[in-house]
């Protein structure tokens, strides 16, 4: 039977009727259970994907690859403990999982740590340097200053960062391992590996050639410490100290007029004041012009309905650019550009051609170079000196953007990027907005609330998607400009190689027709300097893991995919980008399924985060609380939801998972000659039979809630019945299961002892994705091969054996049981002393049950001579549990104890 068509190999003529017990240990313990089953796995390739299976065979998971940038922390056990639970539950059912891992080492941690572990920088007008051997090696480099690190070729860089990278993905591996995600390991990529910057570069040739992609010469957020273009989607809003100055702009009859800013040092970039149409204090100036404080340029009046007329003074000067709302202005109203900010955030040195006053030139020549800070400082006492400043400034906290990953706000400054039509801006021929918003109703959404996050992001986006950035270590824009007779690229006129050559890399390879002694030459050529957003290359995973360009045959097997899992703070980059990416270049959603993890919570209930320092990292919960305890504390928490760091839910875990140890190895003791029974048709007391009907009902729930990715609500289940099959079946069978002691099992003896195998079998099963290790050392004891490629259970033999009886007689005769231990625990005496006569009142509709169960009920309570009586079920009489009594309570001599040898 293949490994991929197991569903109906529960009711299969060929499932087993009978196991063979072996290898039982004396003594049973979780620990390391991880390195064995780990080795296991990996020598019987348990989880590998076998390409050579049909498209609905297979079961596609876009796995997440996590950024090489030092250590992961235990929010990443617990998002990828939630995949890895999807993904072992989907092979159980049959599914043929495509698994892999990626790594997503491109960006600027890596740049940081690479500079400071090898005393390097990169200069991408540098030549490749084969064989380079860098001057340091760890943390001697970091004592070199910036501007003494040796300068390198960005190929060089490249390979100094790929082979700092490879370390830490060695780590992150180790890590997921004892952690137990079945991924196929031998699938893994890297996202500035050759395939991925292949696929990068190929796809984005695909959007240029469709006219998808465009450079664009405008001013666009900008950071300074990075120096490099900021995107719409890495935008984060923070408080940022500021000051309101009141500043005097002069009409044309002397009078000042009044305006409010918090960056007075782009006084000399004002183009425009601007008030909204409709207030009536300055609908009178609209069309006349002042002049600016210090610089004298004159400047108009606009209106524009952007203005806030109860924001300060209700009018604001528009400058290029101080933020968004002044690109706003300068684009709508046709305003002239006079920028004054260099990319390094420093005043531009040489005196704009705009201002001609005298004064205006000896204090723009004060301020030229400086910071943006020391140019405030200047400009502000010169406002006082002059008299333009009404008063004292006044401190305020102003929202301003930053960068994600910087600590200085943005300014706004205008280069040339590259772009991708994502919807913020209207095309001639086709409205992607709505397109793309159509993709989000298509996808499935686990939680759906998510969804609106997904559909918020679309309609508020302003812009397309900016994917140049100004760095190094990620995958270059494969395209060339040709140079003029005077030295000038011809961006209008790009280079592009064929796609057989791809990856390349402009700054060391040169385009068809043309040598290397031509680069930077007139008449010769440049490469393209900039990489492309690692947005951009991770909203191609789909793309990268699938083998879109390297294995056609696997793409077609794997595409699209079924399931996105990921955190909820990037649904609008990674999320909406490969969308994105798979509507323009495959017409289609690149997966059906997203489940979206929530986060982890410190104790002061903030978001765990590297850059709050309040991470926990996992490999020492991992070591001390066992790994199938953390996965327990990780699958206790649905997807969606934000869940507290708790070390006392791991332990819950651990106590769980030792008492399956203990719990199997007491139901596998019961064989006959080491083999154990899994024939139904041993099935034949009514207990045993109401406690499967009740498995099967558990059976039939975790799996409904495990298709709609609740893996939450199946572990809920499961275990919920798991304590009642250990604290109730296990000690009401137990004197049956023994036999008494004959050599001959009874009839009844070995219903029992069936009945703990079939329960075991299918208890094993429903826990395996959530405690892979504890479960496989388990099946390991008593049947063939790994139970995480056994089939999922299924109800059906379970419910034909149970067909005639009712799961609540299971409930009945273990309330039953509790209310004869509850008189012995009240009376502070051993369980085994015998109870020598009772009277125990039943509510009406369980009596029925508890008679049938009487046999076991009182060989498992040590009791005789009790009556069953019923009553009332509302009665709260005397001692009761679940709404039974016991009365007239006669209780015999405690067993003497057995000294100990």
């Amino acid at each position: 039977m293949s490994v991929f068509d197991k569903n109906a190999a529960a009711t299969h003529p060929d499932f087993p009727r009978s196991a063979t017990v072996s290898g039982v240990p004396d003594k049973v313990g979780v620990e390391g259970l991880e390195d064995r089953w780990d080795r296991a796995w990996d020598n019987e390739r348990t989880y590998s994907f076998d390409p050579h299976t049909t498209r609905e065979q297979v079961y596609s998971i876009d796995t997440p690859p996590p950024t090489v940038s030092g250590s992961l922390h235990v929010g990443h056990v617990f998002s990828y403990t939630h995949t890895d639970v999807i993904a072992r539950y989907q092979r159980m059912t049959g599914k043929n999982v495509f698994y892999p891992m990626g790594w997503d080492d491109n960006g600027l941690p890596t740049e940081r740590r690479v500079q400071n572990y090898y005393g390097v920088r990169c200069d991408p007008s540098l030549p490749y340097v084969p064989n380079y051997e860098p001057p340091f090696a760890g943390g001697d480099g970091k004592s070199v200053k910036a501007a003494d690190q040796q300068p390198i070729s960005r190929k060089n860089f490249v390979e100094l960062c790929e082979r700092l990278t490879v370390e830490d993905e060695k780590h992150f591996e180790v890590l997921w391992r004892k952690l137990g995600l079945s991924v196929d390991w031998s699938r893994t990529y890297q996202t500035i590996g050759d395939e991925a910057r292949a696929v990068a570069q190929r796809a984005f040739l695909n959007n240029l050639e469709r006219g998808e992609a465009y450079q664009a010469e405008a001013p666009g957020l900008w950071d300074v410490t990075f120096q490099t273009a900021v995107a719409q989607a890495e935008l984060e809003a923070r408080d940022y100290p500021g000051h309101y100055h009141k500043v005097a702009f002069h009409t044309a009859d002397g009078s000042p007029l009044f305006i409010e800013t918090t960056r007075p040092e782009l006084l000399a970039a004002c183009v425009a004041l601007i008030a909204h149409p409709d207030d009536e204090r300055y609908q009178h100036l609209f069309g006349t012009t002042v002049t600016s404080p210090l610089f004298g340029v004159e400047v108009p009046v606009l209106a524009h309905r952007a203005a806030e007329p109860d924001k300060g003074a209700g009018i604001a000067m528009c400058c290029t650019f101080g933020d968004l709302t002044d690109v706003q202005w300068w684009r709508e109203l046709n305003l002239p550009t006079r920028s004054i900010i260099r990319r390094d955030g420093r005043i531009i040195p040489e005196t704009p051609e705009w201002i001609t006053a005298e004064q205006g030139l000896e204090l723009y020549a004060a301020i030229g170079g400086k910071t943006t800070f020391s140019a405030r400082q200047l400009i502000v006492d010169a406002l006082r000196a002059s008299g333009d400043l009404d008063g004292e400034p006044q401190a305020t906290q102003r929202k301003t953007n930053f960068f994600e990953k910087g600590d200085k706000p943005l300014e706004i400054v205008t280069s040339r990027q590259w772009y991708i039509r994502n919807g913020g801006r209207p095309t001639n021929n086709r409205d992607l907005r709505a397109e793309l918003l159509a993709r989000g109703e298509e996808l499935h959404f686990h939680p759906d609330f998510m969804r609106v996050r997904y559909s918020n992001w679309v309609e508020g986006l302003n812009g397309d998607w900016l994917v140049s950035r100004q760095r190094f270590f990620g995958v270059p824009f494969p395209v060339w400009y040709p140079v003029d007779g005077s030295g000038e690229p011809q961006y209008d006129s790009p280079i592009t190689p064929r796609p057989e050559q791809l990856p390349i890399d402009p700054s060391s390879d040169t385009p068809e027709g043309y040598t290397e002694d031509q680069r930077g030459q007139a008449h010769g050529f440049v490469g393209d300097p900039d990489i492309m957003d690692t947005w951009a290359t991770s909203s191609l995973t789909p793309h990268i893991a699938g083998g879109w360009i390297s294995n056609p045959d696997l793409f077609r097997t794997v595409f699209p995919m079924d399931l996105r899992p990921q955190g909820q703070d990037i649904i609008r980059t990674w999320l909406f980008s490969t969308v994105v990416r798979s509507h323009l270049e495959n017409d289609c959603l690149p997966w059906r399924h997203a489940a979206i993890s929530g986060w982890i919570l410190d104790p002061d209930r903030k978001k765990m985060s590297k850059s709050k320092g309040n991470v926990v990292t996992p490999m020492g919960l991992l070591e001390q609380h066992g790994s199938d305890a953390v996965r327990y504390w990780a699958a206790s928490a649905r997807l969606g939801t934000d869940a507290a760091f708790e070390v006392g839910q791991m332990k819950i875990g651990r106590r769980l998972a030792i008492k399956i140890l203990n719990a199997s190895k007491f139901a596998l003791s019961f064989s006959d000659d080491g083999h154990i029974s899994l024939d139904p048709a041993h099935v034949s007391e009514p207990l045993d039979k109401a406690m499967l009907g009740a498995l099967a009902e558990v059976v039939d729930r975790a799996t409904e809630a495990l298709n709609s990715y609740d893996h939450t609500r199946a572990l809920e289940l499961t275990e919920t019945f798991f304590w009642t099959f250990c604290d109730d079946y296990l000690e009401l069978v137990k004197d049956r299961a023994y036999a008494d002691g004959h050599d001959t099992v009874s009839a009844q003896a070995q219903s029992a002892r069936t009945a703990l195998a079939l329960a075991l079998d299918v208890l094993l099963r429903l826990f395996a994705p959530v405690l892979p290790f504890v479960t496989e050392e388990v099946w390991s004891w008593w049947r063939e091969g790994s139970i995480h490629r056994s089939p999922w259970p299924t109800s059906a033999q379970l419910s034909v054996v149970a067909a005639d009886t009712s799961s609540d007689l299971l409930a009945a005769a273990g309330a039953a049981l509790a209310t004869l231990r509850k008189v012995k625990s009240e009376a502070k005496v051993s369980m085994k002393t015998p109870i020598l006569s009772a009277t125990l009142a039943v509510p009406t509709l369980w009596e029925p049950y508890v008679h049938t169960a009487l046999a076991d009920v009182l060989a498992a309570g040590r009791a005789e001579n009790v009556s069953v009586t019923p009553i009332d079920p509302d009665s709260t009489d005397a001692s009761h549990h679940g709404g039974m009594t016991i009365t007239a309570v006669e209780l015999g001599e405690a067993p003497a104890r057995t000294p100990r040898a």
